[in-house]
């Protein structure tokens, strides 16, 4: 049984606009106040109109007047201020939990649905802002209110219900303004959530090249600065409805001062006594809204009380995969990589490598082959460090890649994987992923060696050419040679080709395996092998049966065996003869 409401754990995240909240907390006290003055006015009012003195009438009406718009004033102060601190607490929130998420390893979101994460940080952590204001003044506005207002009602008078709604055309078209208004800076608002989304899908769906090209720090402040404008938008719409609720507030009371001069007319007619009156302007100015109010606002407080448990499940979630407190950066490394005695598994008792060994010297090209779930994606997948081995040691240039930074490492180390992942931006952007300040010369410098070039600066806008979501602009052999550009632009000494010509015509494969050709040049390269005809010119070909290394040697070598390896060029050889 949950005892402690989910709301405490936004305190920290609240406490820090505790300015915004001394000021909107005074100017709720403030509106209360002179909300309580009210009663006492409509008694001074009610009596000279007993009596028919037109002079007092006037004088108190006038008082009364400058009551509502000192409330007004309160009223706005405290709207703005707290929803302020709201918005405030929501945009910190927001940036905490986006933070943290990319922080997780690539298990997490795996095994994780993007859609489900894109909601939590947009439409949860919105409701939350949204409640977290109504709490903060108008609960506590209208509860107060509720304890010093009387609390009981009389039979309405018919005559002074009409002539309450004597403004009623000038306010409903006040209210039409301010809704169309509105409906703009809401319209503006939703297609800034529409970006955060897009944009959220679109980086946890490409987390694998985030992670590799250790970009986390520069998409953290790609969201920051989107959600910044988001913030923005809503505060401009909330600002909009302050100045709405006092300017319909006051048509609300000139129709209230209507009421005392028509009821100072019956009155003096006999038709109504002083006490009805008075319990009209109770009950109808000062009881029902603050009522209906509360009661909204309770229901809002339990519906929005998920999404406060939604919200912190994320922050309680554990990377699986930690730096070292001592943790050192990587050195600029040669390209020697080692496997010693590496086992590793995804789930207990399932083992997918098993006491691997081997060595790649700097320079050398190594071919990974093997059929489907033989280990040869996991291999790679320990190497940038995604997963650690549940034993043995992945070295680079003789360091443990468990004692230096993830960023150290994963900028060390370029790969091209066969599904490419491109962002929303320009061409310059996604081969320089990562910079926040780009360098043009070694983009085009990578985009030369990639191939990439000579098509970028056939379109009309060259490297600042927007390539759509996802790359759909771009046909796919110009995506692999942008994900060629992107994986070198940093020159690692390291390089993971994940099958970069399974897709392609023959056109495209010629100009990117012209492209890899010369990228491959200086380089330790891994390359994972679909198609064996791109692997003869290996150095050393590894044959992966159940995460261990069955066969190894030259293209010629291993043919010349029969063994595994001349089995699978076979059954590639006469499928492609077919």
């Amino acid at each position: 049984m949950k005892v402690r409401s989910s709301y405490w754990q936004l305190l920290p995240y609240l406490w820090p606009q505790w300015p915004l909240l001394v000021k909107g907390s005074v100017c709720i006290l403030g509106f209360v106040l002179f909300t309580l003055l009210l009663p006492y006015l409509a008694g001074q009012v009610a009596f000279f109109v007993g009596q028919g003195n037109v002079n007092q009438i006037a004088y108190w009406l006038g008082l009364a007047t400058l009551v509502f718009l000192v409330r007004g004033l309160f009223q706005y102060g405290q709207n703005i201020f707290m929803i302020a601190a709201a918005l405030n607490m929501v945009l910190n929130l927001r940036k905490r939990v986006y933070a943290h998420l990319h922080k997780l390893g690539l298990d997490y979101f795996e095994t994780t649905q993007t859609g489900d994460l894109t909601y939590r940080l947009t439409e949860d952590i919105d409701r939350v802002g949204e409640i977290v204001d109504k709490l903060s003044h108008q609960f506590v506005s209208n509860f107060l209110q509720l304890i010093a207002i009387p609390a009981y009602m009389l039979y309405l008078n018919w005559p002074l219900t009409l002539a309450g709604l004597l403004l009623a055309p000038l306010m409903a078209w006040l209210i039409g303004l301010f809704g169309q208004r509105l409906l703009v800076l809401s319209r503006q608002s939703q297609n800034h959530v529409s970006n955060l989304s897009a944009m959220l899908t679109e980086v946890f769906s490409g987390i694998r090249v985030v992670q590799a090209f250790a970009a986390q720090e520069y998409e953290v402040k790609r969201f920051n600065q989107e959600a910044e404008r988001n913030r923005q938008a809503k505060y401009r719409a909330q600002q909009l409805k302050s100045i709405q609720f006092p300017v319909v507030g006051f048509l609300e009371a000139v129709s209230i001062m209507l009421l005392f001069l028509l009821g100072g007319w019956q009155i003096s007619q006999g038709n109504l006594t002083a006490q009805g009156f008075i319990s009209f302007l109770a009950a109808v100015a000062l009881l029902i809204q603050p009522i209906d109010l509360m009661i909204s606002n309770f229901n809002e407080y339990k519906q929005t009380e998920a999404s406060v448990e939604r919200i912190f499940e994320l922050m309680a979630r554990q990377p699986s995969l930690n730096e070292k407190p001592d943790a050192k950066e990587l050195p600029r490394v040669i390209g020697k990589v080692e496997y010693c005695h590496v086992s590793f598994a995804y789930n207990l008792g399932e083992p997918v490598l098993k006491d691997l060994c081997l060595c790649a010297s700097p320079g050398n090209v190594i071919a990974l082959v093997g059929s489907s779930g033989a280990g040869k994606s996991t291999l790679i997948n320990l190497l940038l460090r995604f997963y650690d081995p549940q034993s043995g040691q992945i070295l680079i240039d003789d360091i443990d890649i468990r004692n230096v930074t993830l960023n150290s490492l994963r900028r060390q180390i370029g790969i091209v994987p066969q599904d490419i992942t491109l962002f929303s931006g320009t061409i310059a952007q996604n081969i320089g992923y990562g910079q926040e300040e780009l360098d043009l010369e070694a983009i085009q410098e990578a985009a030369k060696i990639a191939n990439a070039h000579s098509f970028i600066t056939q379109f009309s806008q060259g490297y600042h050419t927007w390539v759509g979501e996802r790359g759909v602009n771009l046909s796919g052999g110009q995506r692999q040679r942008l994900a060629i550009a992107r994986a070198i632009v940093h020159d690692p000494r390291i390089l993971i080709l994940d099958e970069a010509t399974s897709a392609l015509d023959s056109e495209s494969e010629a100009l990117v395996q012209e492209a890899l050709e010369r990228v491959m040049q200086n380089r330790t390269v891994f390359i994972i092998a679909h198609r064996l005809s791109s692997v003869r010119r290996a150095d050393c070909i590894l044959v992966l049966e159940q995460g261990q290394v069955v066969e190894s040697g030259t293209h010629t070598s291993l043919l010349s065996k029969g063994g595994r390896y001349a089995h699978f060029y076979a059954q590639q050889f006469y499928s492609a003869q077919e």
